[in-house]
């Protein structure tokens, strides 16, 4: 089987049955496995917990930390599960390492936790990982479970984006992450380096700002996938937070953005171009000319209904980690 899919715990029908995914949200599973070019039949598909909770809350089997499997962190909040569901987590183990998928489809937070040692869905699903726990080395890519689905229908276009992925990440058992070239921390040589090879000759970049407050943070700028430049203004390991050591170096730097920004021969792509170009112009007196495409804009066009902010984009047409869980500081760009 290339793909292994695990849910949570039986339900009402499942319960009856002994068997995984029978119910109401078992056929919509079905619907959109059938939607993202998936065969049911092709995947093998099992639960963390072969039992119906009570009530059918995960919350039910929890206990206090002092119970907790070893290793686990807490699948609700203050929630623990006791070391008498090991039996269950190890026949689950088992279950992965007899099918030896290349891909882990993992529906809900509780298939989360159990394969990756985490919860949160809304921040992570989209992104393939390595699992760390449970069965370990084996690629994961959570989404919402259909249960979940069918009590928040609008969860549905996003879950089935992710079934898409998740047919094309089957055809591989590694997580593969492209290999991008980032110039961080520049100085002005680099600004002229990076602009004399590979700007001059550039007939497209992409563009993108961070803000905070009414001040520009950063802006990146890269003419091409691997390639990109990050142009730091604001740097809270230094003293009064500025990157640059003199007001001279600092406006050379605006000088070279203004460049290449005012450049008609050099098309501009944005993720939610209307706010960038705008604050550009309002916090430097920089306009922006050759702005062609907005990748928010593009996506909601084929997307209506699913989100469209930059770190949705990427779980869906990228392969990269899932960085806007990564970073620490929040800024207060708005993608949607």
């Amino acid at each position: 089987m290339n793909i292994v899919i695990v849910g949570e715990a039986y339900g009402e029908a499942e319960e009856r049955e002994k068997k995984p995914f029978i119910g109401a949200a078992g056929y919509e599973l079905g619907r959109m496995l059938t939607e993202a070019g998936i065969e049911r039949k092709e995947c093998f598909l099992t639960n963390v917990f072969n039992l119906r909770p009570p009530g059918n809350k995960i919350k039910a089997i929890c206990g206090p930390k002092g119970q907790a499997i070893k290793g686990y962190p807490p699948i609700v909040a203050g929630g623990h599960v006791p070391q008498s569901f090991i039996p269950e987590l190890e026949r689950l183990g088992d279950e992965i390492v007899q099918n030896n998928p290349n891909l882990i489809l993992a529906l809900g937070n509780t298939a989360t936790w159990a394969l990756l040692g985490r919860t949160g869905i809304t921040k992570i699903r989209g992104t393939t990982a390595l699992s760390t726990h449970t069965a370990r080395g084996y690629k994961v890519l959570p989404t919402y479970h259909p249960a979940a689905v069918l009590r928040e229908w609008y969860l549905r276009p996003i879950a089935v984006i992710d079934f898409v992925k998740a047919e094309r990440e089957s055809k591989f058992p590694e997580v593969r992450r492209p290999r991008r070239e980032i110039w961080i921390e520049p100085t002005l040589a680099d600004l002229h380096t990076f602009e004399h090879t590979y700007l001059s000759n550039s007939s497209r970049v992409s563009v993108d700002i961070e803000t905070s407050g009414t001040e520009i943070t950063c802006v990146g700028i890269s003419p091409r996938q691997d390639l990109a430049l990050v142009i730091p203004f604001e740097d809270e390991r230094k003293k009064g937070h500025n990157y640059w050591k003199t007001e001279q170096e600092e406006r050379e730097a605006w000088r070279f953005i203004k460049r290449i920004m005012e450049n008609k021969k050099i098309e501009k792509v944005f993720q939610n171009g209307l706010y960038d170009i705008s604050f550009l112009l309002r916090a430097q007196g920089i306009g922006v000319y050759g702005a062609e495409h907005d990748t928010m804009l593009l996506h909601h066009a084929l997307q209506p209904e699913s989100l469209k902010g930059l770190g949705f984009l990427g779980s869906v047409y990228t392969d990269e980690g899932n960085w806007k869980d990564m970073r620490k500081v929040e800024t207060i760009k708005r993608d949607d």
